[in-house]
C-alpha cells in the first residue's frame, strides 16, 4: 500500500468514527430524548423538534461560508472546532430551563451541525486528498451509517440511567476526549498546493461557465428532492406503511430492514461499484424507491419489505452522491463552498419535511408514496439530461 493510499484509509476510519458520534449527538438526538426534554421543561414535544428545525435551517444558512473556510484552511480546523461547539450546545441543553435556553442551545447545535457533519468532513477530504477523495468519502459514509443503529441505543440507555440532561452531558464529553483528539489527529490537512500543469487539468476537467450554473442547479434539485424523501420516510415510514395495509407489527420490521439496506448499499459503492461514474450510480439510487413504491402498489402490505430495502439502499447510495458527484463534475477547486450552496436547498427542505409529510399523509394516506416517486424520478430525470462526464 503506497503512502497516499494509507494516509486516505487512515482519514476515512478516523472520520467515520467521529462523524459517527456527530450524527448521533446532534441529527439523531431528538428521536430519544425530545420526549422527556418536553416533559421536562414543561413545553410540548412538538416545540423540541421546531427548536430542532430551527436549528437545521441555520446549518443551511451557514453552509457556503463554512465550505469556504475549508476549502482555504482545509477540514482539521472546522471539524475540531465542530467538537468544542458540539460539547457547549449539548451543555446548553442539559442546563435547559425553558423555551428559550432550549432554542439557543439548538442554535448553538446547528453551528455545530454546519461545521461538523457530513459535508464538512467530504470537504476536508476534497481539500486533502483532490480528485482522489471518492474512496475516504465512500469510506466515511459507510461507518457512519451505523450511527442511529449505535447512537439510538446509547441515548436511550444513558436516559434511562442518568436521565436526558444527563445524557447530554455524557455526549459533550465524548466530543471532548473521543473526538477531539481523533479529527485532531486523522483529519487530513489541506493539501499543497498542486503544480500549474495539475491545475490546469482540473480547470479543462470542469464544465464551462454556462454548463457549471445548470449542473449547480441540476445537483441543488436532485439533492433536495432525494434528502426530502429521506428525511420525510426517517419521521414517517411506519405510519405510511400501515396505511398501505401493512400490520403495526410488520411495518415496524419492514422499517427496519432501511438501516441494513443503507449499509449494504454503501459497501457495493465502496467494491463493485466504485470504479462506476458517480453519476451511473446515483441514477440508480433515484430509481430504487419508485421501484419499491411500484412493487408496493401492485402487490399491496406483503412487498412493505421490498420498498424498505430498495428505499434504504437508494438512501445509502444517494449519501455517497452528495460527496462524490460535486467532485467528478466540478473538481475538488472549491468544493467546500460549492456543496455547501448545492446542500442549502437540500437542508431547508429537511426541515420541513417532517411537518410537511405528516400533512400530506393525513390528507393523501397511502398516496403520499405518489409524490416521494415523483420526487425520486424527477430526480432521476434530472440526473439523465446532465449526461456522462469525464
Amino acid at each position: 500500500m503506497t503512502a497516499a493510499a494509507a494516509a486516505r484509509r487512515r482519514a476515512a476510519l478516523g472520520l467515520g468514527l467521529t462523524q459517527t458520534l456527530a450524527w448521533g449527538a446532534s441529527y439523531y438526538l431528538p428521536a430519544i430524548l425530545a420526549a422527556p426534554m418536553a416533559r421536562d421543561l414543561g413545553v410540548s414535544t412538538p416545540t423540541v423538534f421546531a427548536a430542532f428545525s430551527v436549528a437545521l435551517l441555520l446549518t443551511a444558512a451557514l453552509g457556503p461560508a463554512v465550505g469556504r473556510w475549508i476549502d482555504r484552511r482545509g477540514g482539521r480546523p472546522a471539524l475540531t472546532a465542530s467538537n468544542l461547539i458540539f460539547a457547549a450546545g449539548l451543555v446548553g441543553l442539559a442546563l435547559a430551563q425553558g423555551p428559550a435556553t432550549l432554542f439557543a442551545a439548538w442554535l448553538v447545535m446547528g453551528l455545530g451541525m454546519a461545521t461538523g457533519l457530513y459535508e464538512a468532513a467530504f470537504a476536508a477530504l476534497a481539500a486533502a486528498f483532490g480528485r482522489e477523495a471518492r474512496g475516504p468519502i465512500t469510506g466515511v459514509a459507510l461507518i457512519a451509517g451505523f450511527a442511529s443503529t449505535v447512537c439510538w441505543p446509547a441515548s436511550a440507555w444513558m436516559e434511562a440511567e442518568f436521565g436526558w440532561r444527563g445524557a447530554c452531558l455524557v455526549w459533550a464529553a465524548l466530543h471532548l476526549v473521543f473526538a477531539l483528539p481523533l479529527n485532531r489527529l486523522l483529519a487530513p490537512p489541506r493539501a499543497a498546493p498542486k503544480a500549474r500543469a495539475s491545475d490546469a487539468s482540473d480547470a479543462s476537467a470542469a464544465p464551462p461557465a454556462a454548463d457549471a450554473a445548470w449542473t449547480s442547479a441540476a445537483l441543488a434539485f436532485v439533492f433536495a428532492a432525494t434528502w426530502i424523501v429521506s428525511v420525510g420516510l426517517a419521521a414517517h415510514l411506519p405510519r405510511l406503511l400501515e396505511e398501505a395495509g401493512a400490520t403495526p407489527a410488520a411495518a415496524l420490521a419492514a422499517a427496519a430492514l432501511v438501516g441494513p439496506a443503507q449499509v449494504g448499499a454503501r459497501l457495493l459503492e465502496f467494491g463493485l461499484m466504485r470504479r462506476m461514474n458517480p453519476l451511473v450510480s446515483a441514477r440508480l439510487a433515484c430509481l430504487a424507491h419508485p421501484l419499491g413504491a411500484a412493487a408496493l402498489a401492485a402487490l399491496g402490505a406483503p412487498a412493505a419489505a421490498a420498498l424498505t430495502v430498495l428505499h434504504g439502499a437508494g438512501n445509502g447510495v444517494m449519501t455517497i452522491a452528495k460527496g462524490t458527484l460535486p467532485l467528478a463534475l466540478f473538481g475538488p477547486e472549491g468544493y467546500g463552498r460549492r456543496t455547501g450552496l448545492l446542500m442549502a436547498p437540500a437542508r431547508l427542505g429537511q426541515a420541513a419535511a417532517p411537518l410537511g409529510f405528516a400533512l400530506l399523509i393525513d390528507a393523501w394516506g397511502a398516496w403520499t408514496f405518489a409524490v416521494t416517486s415523483g420526487l425520486m424520478f424527477a430526480g432521476f430525470v434530472v440526473l439523465m439530461a446532465l449526461g456522462p462526464r469525464r
